[in-house]
């Protein structure tokens, strides 16, 4: 399959319409108001490079939905194949064929929920597969190529491929704006876009090379240590007191963990960070003191972008909330029935181009961290990217998310770990240090029939065979982007539905991905069987880990053949899944 910049496409929303224009080799392109100019540079064993910017030259602002550059590509028979690669830690990735499987979008009917997985809240259009930030694409008979682009702290990146009327296949590399303002004369340079063929290594090798590639160019934080530890989610849920933290603190004293992390359900609020609710009375310091003092690192859950509506911070500073352009009010950017929060469990996105806003979560920040809390899990931190009307109208969805989370950091300081959760994967690149890689695990290995709460979004809920899948997909991006974050093992063998056999499937995964180890059982409940199981995890995580550091990291061989994968190999290893009972093999092989 060969691939050729054809043309250039852009859409604006101010002044609402489409432009395109063919391109022939590296130059300026006219597209309506805007100028586009693309660089071609030509690279060993047929890569290609793409440098491009956009301008706006007409003489007054123009809002910009997207730019695109147009690849045409020939000899893509069917089957034609693409790695779907999700938008945020919880958006699913893997294989998927062009003609035979469907955007979720075209199924939902739900705006909410599409603005929560993809960068681009609209439905695709009718038969178009897209990815976001990479994608890796085979045709029948073919080697496969990757496209991608080199970072994304700009702006998003989506990849959107389609066939054409007369049945031609294309691959549209679009820089989503998101609506954001050009000020007249305004020039912005775009992330760079790479088209490399397979050199015989095969697709893995290709993802693992471009995310090294693109971990250096955006200075990735990827030294932090192996991480092992306790997170009160998956047993106690909201539900967490502050007698049952302690209790399981006590028990903490003869396992390994470096962290002591305390999750959902403390709050008074969302968004009131620093009160804690009735079930807490001693408050934040004294726990974290009291974590500190037994020898772990205290560690914090937060939603720091969201706010409830009877929030203080949401009552106290109505001019800090982003606004629905149709209706004034405070933006919707999530729903979660158990926050309560006024409104039926609606919550408001702060607004992070604010320089309130910012204030805010720099000083948030440095109190959690003066608390003692040098451990801090931002999550559902995509709230910055829906449409709306926000403070600062040139910035893009990116660069919302992205100003928060820089923001978290300037306060928290450089040695703080901040793991990212529900966040836009590219444009928390360099910030981060451990990143949520896929959905929420749960007791249990499958949904039941009927429990797809959103038609098309059936991978997104929690659920371990989906953790799974994306574990083993987005492997190659340990190390070299961030410390993967796989979810919590688990270990407890009554209180669930994830037969043992399944418990065990996972808790090799998550040790063999060579990511980020956490138990979130009630400790009280795990066994000697279970501890064990779990000394078994940490030492193979440990190895897998070391072994990623040298840059050989997990690898799923079998990435672009099914979804979900079935094969994940590492240090010497190799475990075959059968995705549908969550049964398992983990046997020994050579290594190359």
């Amino acid at each position: 399959m060969r691939t050729e910049p054809a043309r250039v496409e852009a859409e604006t929303s101010d002044p609402p319409a489409a432009h395109g224009a063919g391109l022939t080799g590296s130059g300026p392109v006219g597209a309506g108001p805007l100028q586009v100019t693309v660089t071609e540079r030509s690279g060993p064993t047929g890569r290609r490079d793409l440098e491009w910017s956009v301008a706006n030259t007409s003489d007054r602002p123009v809002r910009v939905r997207g730019v695109a550059v147009v690849l045409a590509l020939a000899g893509a028979d069917d089957p034609l194949r693409i790695l779907r690669h999700g938008y945020q830690s919880w958006s699913p990735t893997g294989v998927a064929t062009l003609g035979v499987d469907a955007d979720p979008s075209e199924r939902s009917d739900l705006e909410l929920m599409q603005g929560i997985y993809h960068a681009d809240q609209r439905r695709v259009r009718p038969g178009e597969l897209r990815s976001e930030w990479v994608t890796v694409l085979r045709a029948a008979g073919g080697a496969a190529v990757l496209v991608g682009f080199d970072g994304g702290h700009l702006h998003d990146g989506v990849l959107r491929l389609r066939r054409t009327g007369s049945g031609a296949a294309e691959l549209v590399c679009e820089a989503f704006l998101g609506d954001a303002e050009l000020a007249a004369g305004e020039s912005r340079p775009l992330h760079g876009i790479s088209v490399v063929p397979d050199d015989g290594r095969g697709p893995a090798a290709l993802l693992e090379d471009w995310a090294a590639e693109v971990g250096r160019r955006q200075g990735a934080r990827t030294g932090a240590g192996f991480q092992v530890g306790w997170c009160s989610w998956y047993h106690y849920f909201h539900g967490i007191t502050e007698e049952a933290l302690r209790a399981n603190l006590a028990r903490a004293d003869a396992w390994p963990f470096d962290v002591f992390q305390l999750d959902d359900g403390y709050q008074a609020a969302i968004g009131d960070w620093r009160l804690t609710n009735e079930r807490f009375p001693s408050g934040l310091e004294a726990i974290a003191s009291d974590i500190g003092a037994a020898g772990r690192r205290p560690g914090l859950w937060l939603a720091p972008f969201l706010a409830a509506p009877d929030s203080r911070v949401a009552t106290e500073h109505p001019g800090w909330l982003a606004a629905d352009p149709a209706t004034g009010e405070p933006l919707l950017a999530f729903w979660n029935e158990p926050w309560g929060g006024g409104l039926d469990g609606f919550m408001y996105a702060l607004d992070t181009t604010h320089p309130e806003v910012a204030d805010h979560l720099e000083r948030l920040a440095a109190d959690l961290v003066a608390m003692g809390y040098g451990y801090l899990k931002l999550d559902f931190t995509f709230a910055p990217s829906f449409d709306g009307a926000w403070h600062d109208r040139s910035a893009t969805p990116a660069q919302r998310v992205r100003s928060g989370f820089d923001a978290v950091r300037r306060g928290a300081g450089d040695d703080a770990f901040i793991l990212g959760c529900g966040a836009p994967l590219a444009p928390v690149l360099g910030v981060v240090d451990g990143n949520r890689i896929g959905p929420d695990v749960a007791p249990r290995w499958t949904l039941g029939e009927g429990e797809e709460t959103v038609a098309g979004y059936r991978d997104v809920e929690p659920a371990t065979a989906s953790a799974w899948a994306d574990t083993a997909a987005r492997s190659f991006m340990h190390r070299r982007l961030w410390l993967n974050d796989p979810d919590c093992v688990m270990l407890r063998a009554s209180h669930t539905d994830l037969d043992p056999a399944a418990a065990r499937t996972w808790a090799h995964a998550v040790g063999l991905s060579g990511g980020m180890v956490l138990v979130s059982d009630d400790l009280g409940l795990v066994g000697a069987e279970q501890r064990a199981l779990f000394d078994e995890v940490v030492a193979l995580g440990r190895a897998s880990d070391a072994e990623a550091a040298t840059g050989r990291p997990a690898r799923c061989p079998d990435v672009m053949e099914v979804r979900p994968p079935t094969v994940l190999e590492a240090v010497g290893r190799r475990l075959t899944v059968d995705p549908v009972t969550g049964r398992s093999t983990l046997e020994r092989v050579p290594v190359s």
